[in-house]
């Protein structure tokens, strides 16, 4: 019997040793294609790391983000957790009407205030007693057509909306929420499909007084859209397919990103992202501080400020018809107070656009 136990001890221990040696040496990533994150690196190993016990909490951050074929156990992981444990989420995520979501609650208060912080210095510094004319969307996420009734937590939306309205009293409300429905939404990310919001961007420019109404011509990207949930959560779900929409007025346009202070001509939809990591990139050129999109062909003189998350990517192109010339801001990748730098505000809209999930994890705005 105790010739049994040391042989398995030492079978234990030799697995150990080599699934660590491997660990240590097999060929590294920098980058999880299918999570988008960077993944851990190799800890320094010195007397000081030993001793602080930092070497060994890097290295099982390094070990659990190394480990040969991780991307196969992940799924494991999770197709038990759902079938086997019955488990109604996996790392904040789950599977409800043929949709990947991930789990927003409870409701962030502070980070609320911190939103409100942020659009109340933008209109104090630049848009109050001038010119303009200020409005606002909140989007939901998935959740909202999603987690109650499939049993997961939620916020309350209607609430979580009608709250933050009162604290920017001082916009004008678009409701965009009963145009929605789960169907607009990606299976697999947390983003709209452009080709289906087309009418929200219609009644989003008759909102604000001008038409937005065009002819399109419907695209599909070749390469397969893997939202940023398929990844995180490992679970055998089809990819999805990203449609874009292009006409003789968006062709025409003059595009200009100032990733760096310096402008940048370039296209709506930015072909090269559209092959790369993130395919939803392509609109807009993804995260990018700040973009401005000229139209000659316009339906009138108007111009648009849109102040955004990554919302507003796929719908800004479909406002384009209604506007001479559209600013699009990032206020999380350009402080607030470098805004002033790069817009007269005078005689436009302004448009504050954002998501649910942004507002409810705001410390990105500066």
């Amino acid at each position: 019997m105790k010739n049994k136990s040391k042989v398995l001890t030492l079978i234990i221990g030799i697995s150990i040793f080599l699934i660590t040696l491997l660990c240590w040496t097999f060929p590294k990533q920098e980058y999880s294609e299918s999570e988008r994150r960077p993944l851990a690196e190799k800890p320094e190993l010195s007397i000081g790391t030993i001793l602080s016990g930092e070497f060994m909490e890097g290295f099982e951050k390094y070990v659990v983000d190394h480990f040969p074929k991780r991307d196969n156990f992940r799924r494991v992981k999770a197709l038990f957790s759902e079938y086997v444990f019955n488990k109604k989420d996996n790392n904040s995520l789950y599977f409800a009407d043929g949709h990947i979501s991930k789990i927003e609650y409870p409701e962030n208060i502070e980070m609320l205030d911190h939103a409100q912080e942020r659009f109340d210095f933008l209109y104090d510094s630049y848009l109050k007693d001038k010119n303009v004319n200020v409005y606002l969307s909140i989007i939901p996420d998935k959740n909202y057509f999603l987690a109650e009734k499939n049993g997961y937590l939620s916020i309350d939306y209607d609430e979580f909306i009608e709250s933050f309205k009162n604290r920017v009293d001082y916009m004008n409300y678009i409701d965009l929420v009963p145009l929605l429905s789960i169907d607009d939404f990606y299976r697999t990310d947390s983003h709209w499909k452009q080709e289906n919001i087309v009418d929200i961007a219609e009644f989003v420019a008759e909102s604000m007084g001008t038409q937005a109404k065009s002819q399109y011509t419907v695209n599909t990207l070749e390469k397969p859209f893997s939202g940023v949930y398929l990844g995180q959560s490992a679970l055998p779900v089809e990819p999805d397919t990203i449609k874009y929409l292009t006409n003789d007025i968006l062709d025409s346009c003059k595009v200009n990103y100032y990733d760096t202070g310096m402008a940048v001509s370039g296209d709506i939809y930015n072909m090269e992202k559209a092959m790369g990591k993130d395919p939803y990139e392509m609109f807009l050129s993804g995260t990018t501080p700040l973009v401005t999109i000229e139209n000659e062909k316009a339906s009138s003189e108007k111009e648009l400020v849109v102040f955004r998350d990554s919302y507003a990517s796929s719908l800004v192109p479909l406002l384009v018809p209604g506007y001479s010339k559209i600013t699009v801001v990032d206020i999380r990748y350009m402080q607030s107070n470098f805004v002033g730098n790069f817009i007269d505000f005078d005689n436009q809209d302004v448009y504050f656009m954002y998501s649910t999930t942004l507002l409810n994890n705001s410390l990105a705005m500066h």
